[in-house]
């Protein structure tokens, strides 16, 4: 029978019986564009939001052998998980998703009662990241960083010491720090632990720092170390 799975919230959909088709989960997320008619124009006026949609991923599952104990285990278990968990399969190895579980499941039943067939529907962030991106790279001197997608990244910083540092033209200083500080660029927020440190950093350009496709220089002074994971993604 099949070989595939699912890895979701740490679980493998193996652990519940069930293996899965991915045929469908290889479409890519809608981009949130809006259209404007202006009366006497032909055509409409395309306003981006520079953004995607999420995207609903499902998957054909099921359970060859001791159905109803599998599947209530596996519908218990996808309902227990609160908001966006990591969600991995068999067919894309090299990615994750951050996704959450949202729908019914209908099961289609064989012979017996013996084994079932269903649809399991992830309501996924539309940015598919990869797993390489989740790797820590530790900077004590100045160095160029390469951003091997098409898209901006936003990067997780644990920064050592005070100072200022600048990612690709945009500057941050630090002003204090305990030990280090950790600057979640996605989030737009520093901390260290469950403490904020957002009233000891100065964006100097305004903005937190991303990582964009290509080249970026990376350079620092008073900071004696750099942790970033870069958070690198696609669609």
């Amino acid at each position: 029978m099949g070989i595939n799975y699912f890895t979701y919230a740490g679980k493998m959909s193996t652990d519940f019986g069930v293996w899965i088709s991915g045929e469908s989960t290889y479409q890519s997320p809608e981009k949130d564009i809006e259209s404007v008619v202006v009366p006497g124009r032909n055509g409409a006026l395309t306003i981006d939001n520079n953004r995607f949609q999420n995207i609903n991923i499902p998957y054909n599952a099921y359970i060859i052998e001791d159905f109803r104990r599998n599947f209530d285990a596996l519908k218990a278990f996808l309902t227990s998980v609160k908001g966006y968990e990591t969600l991995i399969d068999t067919y894309h190895p090299e990615y994750y998703r951050l996704a959450r579980f949202h729908s019914a499941i209908e099961p289609e039943m064989t012979q017996l009662n013996r084994h079932g067939q269903f649809t399991i529907n992830f309501d996924c962030d539309p940015r598919r990241f990869l797993r390489s991106g989740e790797k820590v790279m530790t900077l004590t001197v100045a160095t160029a960083l390469k951003n091997p997608t098409r898209f901006d990244a936003l990067p997780l910083l644990r920064v050592y010491g005070t100072g200022t540092f600048t990612i690709g033209g945009v500057s941050i200083t630090i002003s204090t720090a305990d030990t280090y500080t950790d600057i979640d660029c996605n989030a737009q927020e520093a901390y260290k632990g469950s403490t904020s440190c957002n009233m000891n950093i100065i964006l100097n350009n305004g903005e937190f720092p991303k990582l964009m496709p290509g080249i970026n220089n990376i350079s620092f002074t008073g900071i004696t170390r750099i942790d970033i994971t870069p958070k690198w993604w696609t669609i």
